[in-house]
């Protein structure tokens, strides 16, 4: 690839050839340090970080009702994952739901694609990484973040559920991280729903298998997480419906 055809782009800036850094914004962040200049430097960056929450919340005040979409970047449009996530997208917005996702290809893209072919918001979230992808062409509302923490904080405040489908760590970590914050009462009455019996049912079977026998958490907790394979129904799990 020539290095003018990469984009990269750390939250409202876009950089190419020479200017791409060596490390993300998040990376930089969790560097350890040899010297004290830190503490130049990680003053000015507390700004940067409270203008995210600041953009952030200014974009999204007026979405309304919304369910988050997390799944692979991965999956591609013949997979009929991708369809599913994109009928999903398309029922959201039919029961007057915004849908967001992390804004990038795969799953994400899917259910924005159907969102917003079925003429309803469809919100990109999408975060600075070493490989940028860039937005998918589906998103009518995107907000480009630097860290993590300041769009997972979006993620949770203007969603009312989750659907989650198949994917890697990314996805792994969205899943339990709003698994918890159920659990500590952090968040209340909000649907997790998991799409795909074949690619859960492992999982699950192991949190009740291992986590639960071990005491580590109680039986009732992983009755949290909802495992459907229709979308119909993953919708109507998600919107409370």
């Amino acid at each position: 690839m020539n290095k003018l055809d990469k984009t990269y782009r750390r939250g409202s800036v876009v950089l190419r050839g020479t200017q791409i850094p060596r490390l993300t914004a998040d990376a930089s962040l969790l560097q350890p340090e040899s010297n004290t200049d830190w503490k130049h430097t990680d003053p000015w960056r507390v700004l940067r970080i409270q203008s995210e929450f600041v953009e952030g919340f200014e974009a999204l005040a007026k979405v309304g009702s919304a369910v988050s979409v997390f799944g692979s970047a991965r999956t591609l449009p013949d997979d009929p994952l991708y369809r599913s996530a994109q009928r999903i997208g398309e029922l959201l917005v039919e029961r007057g739901y915004a849908v967001i996702t992390g804004g990038g290809p795969g799953i994400m893209e899917a259910a924005n694609r159907g969102a917003w072919e079925a003429g309803g918001t469809s919100v990109g979230l999408g975060i600075e990484l070493p490989h940028e992808e860039g937005m998918n062409q589906w998103v009518n509302l995107g907000v480009n973040f630097r860290y993590f923490f300041a769009r997972k904080t979006m993620f949770v405040k203007y969603s009312q559920g989750f659907i989650v489908m198949p994917g890697g760590f990314g996805t792994m970590d969205e899943l339990f991280e709003s698994a918890t914050l159920l659990q500590t009462g952090k968040i209340r009455s909000f649907p997790l729903v998991l799409v795909g019996t074949q690619y859960w049912s492992g999982l699950v079977a192991w949190v009740r298998s291992s986590m639960v026998e071990a005491g580590m958490i109680s039986a009732d907790e992983v009755d949290l997480l909802h495992v459907v394979d229709d979308p119909v129904e993953a919708v109507r799990l998600a919107t409370g419906a």
